[in-house]
């Protein structure tokens, strides 16, 4: 899946370079709920190194950059990474702790910021109708194992789910 080695490379290149990230969206729903498979990996990185890990990125990676993210590949792996640059995110890493994410213990967003970027996901409607599904999907999983947080969740939301 990863023959490149892209997960590897990226944490170094953070690490290396002290920068504040978490991940964010399914691979952390992953943590905190019965993982399913996905080749996506969602991170976001401290507004002050934006640029920087953009720059660095591109002496490695295949980079794209989007209007709310830069996304990252390299050949030989199915692994695709999208740094979530949306301000809204921006302050999740401050409150992120260790967990296992496919296979390595890596900063995680904290249950309710996950929770409420998956809110804001599903309550995007510019985003495709598959992608809201399993947004939805993520929502679902995160409350059967967390749900204290219920009341985190739009009425509206909620009712998408009975």
């Amino acid at each position: 899946m990863d023959d490149s080695d892209l997960l590897h490379s990226l944490i170094s290149l953070l690490d290396e370079n002290r920068v504040k990230y978490c991940v964010i969206g399914g691979q952390a729903v992953n943590a905190y709920a019965e993982p399913l498979v996905s080749l996506d990996l969602d991170i976001v990185i401290a507004a002050e190194d934006i640029e920087k890990v953009e720059a660095l990125s591109r002496k490695a990676f295949t980079v794209q950059r989007f209007p709310h993210s830069i996304d990252l590949s390299k050949a030989e792996s199915d692994l695709r990474v999208q740094i979530q640059t949306d301000p809204r995110y921006l302050d999740f890493p401050l409150h992120a702790s260790l967990r296992k994410v496919l296979g390595v213990a890596l900063p995680v967003a904290r249950v309710e910021d996950v929770l409420r970027g998956k809110v804001w996901a599903v309550s995007d409607q510019t985003r495709r109708g598959s992608k809201r599904q399993k947004d939805l999907a993520d929502i679902a999983r995160l409350l059967e194992g967390h749900p204290h947080l219920r009341d985190q969740v739009p009425t509206g939301i909620l009712d998408l789910l009975i």
